[in-house]
Formats: structure tokens, C-alpha cells, sequence
């Protein structure tokens, strides 16, 4: 076997382990929040607006939203002005067992007028514009001690080069697009222009190494005098923190399956909408072709005779591992079902239609150790969100 292959062999047996089989005490949903930067990487600089300090701003402001519901735990990569290396950001979330991984950040372009949001999902989409600004966040790694050693040949000028050191990247693509749509929607519900799509995939490594559901949010561009002077603000930075603090609730609300948390309505300032968006002219001719989520396949579940009407599951694992649907194989769980997408395998456990007892089958799976668990539900066997089968 060559070495290359037992790489890969290695990845997927942990990425198996920590799917099935990570535990954790703590029911609560967890959040990494990650400030883009810091210390002498000072990000985009623009007249004075500095990407690390409004990066870190924003963050600490959706920490201080999400704790205050008092059912979120919050973990920082940095709250205060630090270098942190990038796979040390992942690492934290990784040993914190988070739910999801969010890296915030501050676009760039030389071109004064690009602006606009953008939210990224780690992929291997090749567009020139992406990997543009996956290098530029990327190029970071140079000022960390070892670097090519620590990133075994990555090459930051080369976004590319990351595609092939990238295994499984897809195993929570369908979770973080999810999220990066739900990021998108209450920036465009802000009045925020979303930039060609808004939701996009790109090679970043900070995402490659974290293994759980992840976005990158570019709030705006610091080059843009508008936009830049907005992101710069208290006030720009309270809206945008208030808007990424309800699409992780709202993310949270769909998936984790632990009563409903209320949404606090976005009450955008006038000042916040810019009206005149003017061409990038420095972005390729073929930007249109973005990746945006509605294009990306869905796990969809197979229809099943036995799943007329509303239902409840647990879904609590993705791998690339058949397993055999034995209880013993799941800690006694059971019953369990399998669905597949692509080439891998997802399991869930239980089925009901009423929702309290399906909490109740989502605390008993997480009590057997299976901390990223959450609810699903479908309708006639069609997969549908939690707050829609709330409804029926």
C-alpha cells in the first residue's frame, strides 16, 4: 500500500472514531468562534480600518449574543489581540468537541468599489476569484514558526496545492452550507449586498482541519470607503454580530434538537444598505458560476414505506465505512438506519413522530457518547427542517 493511501486509509478510520464514537458529558451546543488574524498579522489594512481588530470585535459581540441565551457554549480561538497559529484555531474546536467551527473575517480588493458578503464552505471549487481569496487568508501560516513543516509542503501562493492534501471535505459539507445560507439570508436581511451568490466553496486551511460542520465569513470589504467605514463602526459591527448570532441560533434550532431558541428580528440602520454596487471589473469573466448551496446535492433520505406522515430520527454519524446496522456496532443503540450520499454512509438512530420523544432519543444517543448528534425530521419521507415539522 503506498504511503498516500495509507494516509487516507488513517483519515478515514479517525474521521469514523470521531463521528461514532466521541464523547462528551456536555449536552449543550457548542460554537468555536474564530477572530481572523491577530497580533503582527494584521489582515487588510485600509485607511486606518484594520481587519484583525474588527474581526475581533465582531466576534466577541456574537459570543456576548450567544451566551446570553443561556443554552450555548461559546469557545474563542482568540479574545484578545494574539497570533494564534491556523491549525492551532482548528485544534481548539476540535478538543472542544464543537458543533461548529466560524471563522470571521474582513475582505480586500484593489479595487476600491468591490463589496458586498461572502460565506465559504470548505471545497475544492477551482474559480479563480475564490482561490484568490483563499490565498490572501491563507498566506497567513508564513509568519508561524516551521510553517512548511508543520503544513507538510502546503504552499500558501498556491491555494491549489491544498486540494490534494484535502480528505473527506465533504463529510460535513451538507451541515456547513446549511449554516453558510442561513449566515447569508440574515445578511440579506440586513441589507447587505450578497457577493455573487454569497455562499461559496473555497480551499482554506483554518476549514480543512476542522473536523465538524464550518463556514468563513468575509463580512464586507474594509477596501470599500462604504462599506469599510460601516464595518468599522460600533454600530455596523453590532448589526453584523447580531445577524451572525441568528443564523447560528437559527442553525442550532434546526439540527440540535433541544427546544426552540426565539430569534431576535434584525433591525437594520438605513446607513447599512448601500444602494450603488459598481462593477469589479478585477473579477473573471466567469465569476457567475460560483458554487452557491441551492447547486450543491443534498443529502436527501431514501423514501421509505414505512415513513408516511412526520417523523423524527437522530442522525449520529456520517463515514466512509459501511457498518453493519447491529446495535452492538452502535453501543446498543437501536434501531438504527442507513442512508448513503455519495460514498459514504450516514446512520440514524430511532424513529418517532412525536418531537418530545425524539428529544428524548437525542439525549439518550448523546449520553452513549455520540455528542454531535442532532434531530432530523421528515414528511411522507421527504427530509424537512425542524421548525417546519414544529409547525405541522
Amino acid at each position: 500500500m503506498s504511503f498516500t493511501n495509507k494516509i487516507k486509509v488513517f483519515f478515514s478510520f479517525f474521521l469514523l472514531v470521531s463521528s461514532l464514537t466521541s464523547f462528551s458529558q456536555n449536552s449543550r451546543f457548542k460554537v468555536t468562534l474564530d477572530a481572523g488574524h491577530g497580533d503582527h498579522d494584521y489582515g487588510a489594512v485600509y485607511s486606518g480600518r484594520i481587519e484583525k481588530n474588527i474581526a475581533l470585535a465582531v466576534v466577541l459581540k456574537v459570543g456576548k449574543l450567544l451566551e446570553k441565551t443561556n443554552k450555548i457554549d461559546v469557545i474563542y480561538t482568540r479574545k484578545t489581540d494574539a497570533f494564534i497559529d491556523l491549525i492551532e484555531r482548528a485544534n481548539i474546536a476540535n478538543r472542544a468537541k464543537s458543533d461548529i467551527f466560524v471563522s470571521i473575517h474582513c475582505n480586500a480588493n484593489p479595487n476600491l468599489a468591490a463589496d458586498g458578503t461572502e460565506t465559504y464552505v470548505m471545497g475544492l471549487n477551482k474559480l479563480a476569484s475564490n482561490l484568490a481569496v483563499a490565498k490572501s487568508e491563507n498566506k497567513v501560516i508564513v509568519y508561524e514558526k516551521d510553517y512548511k513543516q508543520k503544513y507538510q509542503g502546503f504552499d500558501p501562493n498556491s491555494p491549489e496545492s491544498l486540494l490534494g492534501m484535502t480528505l473527506m471535505q465533504e463529510e460535513f459539507l451538507d451541515n456547513s452550507i446549511s449554516l453558510a445560507s442561513k449566515v447569508e439570508e440574515q445578511f440579506g436581511t440586513l441589507g447587505k449586498k450578497l457577493r455573487h451568490g454569497g455562499v461559496k466553496q473555497a480551499p482554506f486551511m483554518v476549514l480543512h482541519k476542522a473536523y465538524m460542520p464550518r463556514v468563513l465569513i468575509e463580512m464586507g470589504f474594509v477596501s470599500n470607503p462604504v462599506e469599510g467605514e460601516k464595518l468599522n463602526s460600533e454600530e455596523g459591527q453590532q448589526e453584523i454580530a447580531q445577524a451572525i448570532a441568528n443564523a447560528i441560533i437559527g442553525y442550532r434550532n434546526e439540527y440540535f434538537g433541544d427546544g426552540i431558541i426565539a430569534i431576535e428580528p434584525l433591525k437594520p440602520s438605513k446607513k447599512i444598505i448601500i444602494e450603488k454596487s459598481t462593477k469589479d471589473t478585477t473579477e473573471p469573466l466567469k465569476v457567475k458560476t460560483v458554487v452557491p448551496a441551492p447547486e450543491i446535492k443534498k443529502v436527501e433520505p431514501k423514501k421509505e414505506t414505512t415513513s408516511l406522515g412526520l417523523i423524527y430520527k437522530v442522525q449520529i454519524g456520517v463515514s466512509v465505512k459501511k457498518v453493519a446496522l447491529e446495535a452492538k456496532n452502535f453501543k446498543g443503540l437501536s434501531p438504527i438506519t442507513m442512508d448513503t450520499n455519495n460514498k459514504s454512509y450516514i446512520y440514524m438512530y430511532g424513529e418517532t413522530s412525536d418531537y418530545e420523544e425524539a428529544k428524548k432519543l437525542l439525549q439518550e444517543s448523546k449520553s452513549k457518547g455520540y455528542s454531535s448528534s442532532f434531530l432530523i425530521a421528515f414528511k411522507n419521507g421527504e427530509k424537512i427542517s425542524i421548525q417546519e415539522a414544529l409547525k405541522l
